[in-house]
């Protein structure tokens, strides 16, 4: 065990740290791709040199047989495959640009593909838990089956797609390499040299990686002046501290809000205060400007939406001209504020006092003003924070003058160690020094918060998400977690439903006994649910779902097969419905949501799922519940929404939830469900009460990617 409690990557044969020695070849073959890719540049160079090009007319005999010599080794497949960027104009772009067109990549690309081989396999030795993540899974499908062309071309696209939001969030682990890669992708080879460097783990030779050309991003951004909730205002800080400003960002964490603030200092004179936070993980983007593919154009562009829409809200403000400003923000909010800082007449406009980023990937950037004070607070397990290329605990300091606490926190696993919450607690208990060193430097800040003001966040450049399928009213309804926005709405997720058929009689036993709704019957048998959900982005947070159901007819007039006739009813107008006789969940908002609002009797439990493919599989240790098999030739069904019952005091809670998605029934002879012996209660003993605790279900219903949101539960009279 290491010094922090956490064991080291596997050990090579040699006793070697395997994470580390893959590293260290991934980036030896970085160097190798950069060298092909510099010879590429000067091949190009010299065939375009005047001289080669005066040799050419004088002796076309020798001169052009020399240009042709270079051309083919710089376009051939067999030989440098230089791709068209990296080619002179006219004819040698001509054949670049068809030699693209038919799918041929430069040998420098491909070289790079190994490296980042390498490195997803030097990410799950350390963080075997992204093996489990979807955006993961496909980058791997793409890269280690051999498929050069294939993982270059998906790479590609993925940097051209702004809507790739859930795909880029799974290559987080591998922005160190992805920087060198898209180096290779890119359309001005010389302006990410510093780039290449910084992805090698050395330190820039040519020129600061500061100081790329000001790039405009598609759309205007927006910001409008909102009012806080009666219950956020109770936990926005009164007194300026680093940690209440960083717990201000926290209440405002989610919906794209930033906060601006007015602190009357010990001197007397009034200072400003900007506060933004970062992305959300697994939650939606919505139609703010902060999301993955807007912190992966705020990493190479100084100019974006989500910078344009803080400009546009400290305007609104009404911030005097020369006024001290200090920047606070987590995550991307980090990364945006120090692209303003970094911007010369904003800083003109404002001085620019201070910039602590919190967990920001902000380590190749500066300030344009040399006299501001600048923190940045990274935990080594966080990958978010690499995304500037250089490794959590590199030897290389871009910024000595920094003030740099870079740790190892207690918190290993993604995305849990990059929310603001952790390295909060880790400012209070574990890191104390820093919080104080930071605390210190602020000192001009440390008064009474005279006055307060939140905006929200706008991108005009493009729909919410989920449009139009998600776009609905919503209310908020106060839990113990804390305020809930019904209905739930769910971005992206997986499902499989396993059918069992299942004695009446058994299932009766199970529901309960005030109200004593009828199991809906199938002949002599009951019909049995047992429902298993991926929740990758929703508004409640990413999370596993197992819940156990009983198909049950209307409670105040059950009558024979109603359930076939029911089904060709509206969701809003069906009697019958799905009692839940159990629930299991994987976070405690969700678990919390599932008894107070839905009143479901719902349990914090450990789930493993993986259901976007045909091999489906769910295993949960504290359940005690694996579920496995390979789906067999289905057929399309219809949109599957479908009524909830529940129960909470005295009365019957109904649930309306409606999907958007591909749902497909299968056989369901190919998937089996195992229950270890020492199961838990209560859904291992229900299930082994309905006899289905070893058994093949009888139909699957799969929809491997799809979206629903859940109603609030309406309150029955019995």
């Amino acid at each position: 065990m290491r010094a922090d409690g956490h064991a080291p990557g596997r050990p090579t044969p040699d006793g070697q740290d395997a994470g580390e020695l893959l590293r260290r070849c991934a980036r030896d073959v970085v160097d190798v791709a950069e060298g092909i890719r510099a010879v590429s540049a000067r091949t190009g160079t010299a065939l375009s040199a005047p001289p080669l090009t005066a040799s050419a007319r004088r002796r076309p005999r020798t001169g052009l047989a020399a240009q042709w010599a270079l051309l083919r080794a710089l376009t051939n497949k067999q030989g440098l495959g230089g791709s068209a960027i990296t080619e002179p104009k006219g004819v040698g772009q001509v054949l670049g640009a068809a030699r693209a067109v038919l799918g041929r990549e430069s040998l420098a690309a491909l070289v790079a593909v190994t490296s980042l081989r390498l490195r997803i396999a030097a990410v799950l030795v350390d963080h075997p838990e992204f093996g489990r993540d979807p955006g993961m899974r496909r980058l791997m499908a793409a890269v280690t089956a051999d498929r050069d062309l294939e993982a270059v071309r998906a790479l590609r696209a993925l940097f051209r797609d702004r809507g790739a939001q859930r795909a880029l969030c799974g290559l987080g682990p591998l922005m160190a390499e992805l920087v060198a890669v898209r180096a290779l992708l890119d359309e001005d080879p010389k302006r990410d040299a510093a780039r290449w460097a910084l992805a090698a783990g050395r330190e820039p030779s040519a020129g600061p990686p500061h100081d790329p050309p000001k790039e405009t991003d598609q759309g205007q951004g927006a910001a409008e002046a909102v009012d806080l909730t009666d219950q956020e205002r109770q936990f926005i800080a009164t007194e300026g501290s680093f940690l209440g400003f960083l717990r201000n960002i926290e209440v405002l964490s989610s919906g794209g809000r930033i906060l601006v603030q007015n602190v009357r200092g010990p001197d007397g004179v009034v200072r400003y205060v900007v506060q933004v936070p970062g992305m959300a993980p697994g939650r939606p983007r919505s139609d703010a400007p902060q999301d993955f593919v807007r912190a992966w154009h705020n990493l190479f562009m100084t100019d974006s939406p989500h910078t344009r829409s803080v400009l546009l809200a400290l305007a609104d403000y009404g911030i005097p001209r020369g006024a001290d400003l200090a920047l606070i923000g987590h995550g991307e909010g980090g990364l945006a504020l120090m692209n303003l800082a970094r911007d010369e007449e904003f800083c003109r406009t404002y001085r620019v006092t201070h910039v602590v980023a919190v967990g920001s990937p902000v380590d190749n950037k500066k300030p344009a003003d040399p006299r501001t004070w600048v923190a940045a607070v990274t935990n080594q397990h966080d990958i978010m924070a690499v995304l500037d290329g250089r490794d959590a605990g590199s030897a290389f300091d871009p910024h000595p003058h920094w003030h740099a606490v870079d740790y190892t926190g207690p918190t290993r696993v993604f995305p849990l160690c990059h929310m603001l919450r952790e390295y909060i607690e880790h400012l209070r208990t574990v890191i104390p020094v820093a919080r104080e060193g930071v605390d210190a430097a602020l000192t001009p800040y440390r008064g009474p918060i005279v006055r307060t003001q939140a905006y929200q966040l706008k991108d005009r450049a493009r729909p919410p998400e989920g449009y139009p399928f998600l776009t609905l009213p919503t209310s908020s309804i106060p839990t113990t977690a804390g305020p809930v926005d019904v209905p739930v709405r769910y971005y992206d997720s997986s499902a499989a439903h396993l059918c069992f058929p299942v004695p009446a009689d058994a299932a009766r036993r199970l529901l309960p006994g005030v109200t004593r709704p009828t199991p809906s019957r199938l002949g002599r048998r009951a019909l049995a649910v047992l429902s298993l959900y991926e929740h990758r982005c929703s508004t409640i947070g990413p999370y596993t779902e197992i819940a156990l159901s009983v198909l049950v007819d209307d409670l105040w007039r059950p009558r024979p097969y109603d359930i076939a006739t029911d089904l060709l009813r509206r969701a809003d107008l069906r009697r019958t419905g799905r009692y839940v006789l159990s629930l299991a969940v994987t976070s405690d908002e969700a678990r919390v949501v599932a008894r107070e609002i839905w009143g479901q009797p719902a349990m914090r439990t450990t789930a493993e799922a993986d259901l976007m493919g045909r091999e489906i599989g769910v295993r949960s240790g504290d359940l005690g519940l694996t579920v496995e098999g390979r789906l067999g030739p289905g057929v399309r069904c219809p949109e599957a929404d479908w009524t909830l019952y529940g129960r909470r005091a005295d009365s019957t809670v109904r649930t309306l939830v409606r999907a958007h998605g591909r749902l497909r029934l299968h056989p369901g002879t190919g998937v089996r469900l195992r229950l270890d012996t020492a199961a838990a209660e209560p859904l291992a003993g229900q299930l082994r009460r309905l006899g289905i605790d070893r058994a093949r279900p009888l139909l699957v219903l799969a929809c491997p990617q799809f979206m629903l949101h859940r109603s609030a539960g309406a309150v029955l009279p019995r």
